[in-house]
């Protein structure tokens, strides 16, 4: 690991539009489920976001809307927090939930989208953690353990906001410390958690992320 401190104000791993962000590449292994955050503009926040299947945006179809019941037992909103923030968990993941795209509907014109790519592995997936929900409170610390199976540069980042890389930082005003903790692992250690804390987080390995979501009470 690099041991170095480069701090990005970079979206690095992720995809994202002025008005759309999310992951935009996630391993996950063949039969568990995954939580995929859609965050949104302030400009959408009453309108209806969506999750639409497919590589081509003309012909996905959707799967799951916040105004509705989902098309699928595979789909769960859990429009947490904020109507800015609309997260997906994709249940019992084949090798057919590949491409996907985060939505929301647009009176008088176009739908707003992003795109993102998720990859079934019967194996050891390229990057995922213990859970995807950490709580912590305020001024206290958290550790998250991202485990990963290629080389490359690790780098913790918040969704929209900013990264941190090699083995100090910062996040919002929060201190970040990543560390090898062994073969395949590192920690990613949060301290003096605020409230401006709490958000989407995602463990960035080359091209691919595992989401994680702090809360901080």
């Amino acid at each position: 690991m690099a041991v170095h401190l480069s701090f990005l104000l970079i979206f690095t791993g992720l995809a994202g539009s002025h008005s759309i962000t999310t992951v935009s590449k996630v391993s996950v292994k063949a039969g568990e489920e995954i939580t995929i955050p859609c965050l949104y503009d302030s400009k959408y926040i009453n309108n209806v976001k969506y999750l639409c299947k497919g590589y081509y945006w003309s012909s996905c179809s959707t799967e799951i809307r916040t105004d509705s019941q989902s098309s699928s037992k595979s789909f769960q909103s859990l429009m947490i927090k904020s109507k800015k923030s609309s997260p997906v968990t994709i249940k019992d993941v084949t090798n057919k939930d590949t491409d996907y795209w985060c939505a929301v509907e647009v009176n008088g014109r176009l739908d707003d989208k992003m795109y993102f790519q998720l990859t079934a592995t019967g194996g050891t997936p390229s990057v995922s953690v213990d859970r995807q929900e950490i709580t912590g409170f305020k001024g206290g610390n958290i550790n998250i353990n991202c485990y990963y199976r290629n080389f490359g540069v690790m780098k913790w980042c918040k969704l929209g906001r900013s990264c941190v890389t090699g083995s100090s930082g910062s996040i919002d005003g929060t201190g970040v410390t990543i560390s090898e903790s062994g073969p395949g692992v590192f920690t990613v250690t949060m301290s003096g958690l605020r409230t401006e804390s709490s958000g989407w987080y995602s463990c960035v390995k080359e091209d691919f992320q595992m989401p994680v979501h702090v809360t901080v009470t």
